[in-house]
């Protein structure tokens, strides 16, 4: 009864976590036995926790992944010509840190958008921002956001987006619009953010894709320097799936 008022004042204050612990902690009478030290940094740590878990949440559904992939579920057993000691060191997020990029190829279906998920899932959990889009969407948002004048301001938010994975590049031609405005995310995010692409054209087809021999030079000299290449190799993994009726 009498710490009703503090709970409020706790639920006001938005100390959400420490208001269910400490409310645990009455209903528990264990904790009885703690010191006054011990309770107090019992409540500290779930509301840091609490505080931290929220903050993933909101990382993770900002990100728009395309799967709910992680690099603890990746599949080993099929052989996709996949260096496990690149994977693990990729896995630490350290090249997100060292705004570095990644370039995932490989034929249809063999799991590149779940890595590129994956590995923008771990850096949601190290504390990075990211955001999955595939490049037609992109050109789309792009293309909108010139007609309705908030062109300058999608730049903006997407140059300060940790981790921007796009995915299906170089599937077509680019028109000279896409290439211009993929020049300027480009110029506003190297050296300072990461970006996963992924497509099913390896690298070396990707400057015909893009077009304008200057612009492409500038693009891919951007996304290609300080960048990690993966490529997959194998069958569609949807097909093995279908075929085993399941995962």
């Amino acid at each position: 009864m009498f710490m009703q008022p503090t709970m409020e004042k706790l639920y006001a204050l938005k100390l959400i976590g420490m208001a269910d612990a400490l409310n645990r902690q009455m209903a528990d009478p264990g904790t009885s036995q703690l010191s006054f030290e011990e309770r107090f940094s019992l409540l500290v740590d779930q509301q840091w926790t609490w505080k931290q878990n929220k903050a993933l949440a909101r990382r993770l559904r900002n990100a728009k992944l395309r799967s709910e992939a992680c690099l603890e579920d990746f599949d080993w057993r099929e052989p996709r010509g996949l260096d496990r000691a690149q994977v693990r060191s990729l896995a630490t997020s350290d090249w997100v840190r060292q705004h570095h990029n990644l370039l995932i190829s490989g034929p249809t279906g063999v799991g590149k958008s779940f890595l590129a998920s994956a590995f923008a899932q771990k850096a949601c959990r190290d504390g990075f921002t990211a955001l999955q889009l595939r490049i037609p969407q992109l050109f789309r948002d792009l293309a909108v956001a010139h007609a309705d004048g908030s062109f300058g301001r999608l730049l903006r938010h997407l140059a300060h987006i940790d981790v921007l994975i796009i995915d299906d590049f170089a599937m077509a031609p680019m028109s000279e619009a896409e290439r211009r405005d993929l020049l300027e995310i480009c110029d506003d995010r190297y050296g300072l953010c990461s970006t996963i692409l992924t497509s099913q054209l390896p690298v070396a087809n990707w400057h015909a894709q893009v077009g304008d021999p200057t612009v492409a030079d500038s693009i891919l000299d951007r996304l290609v320097h300080n960048a990690y290449s993966l490529v997959l190799k194998g069958g569609s993994m949807r097909k093995t799936r279908a075929a085993g009726g399941g995962k």
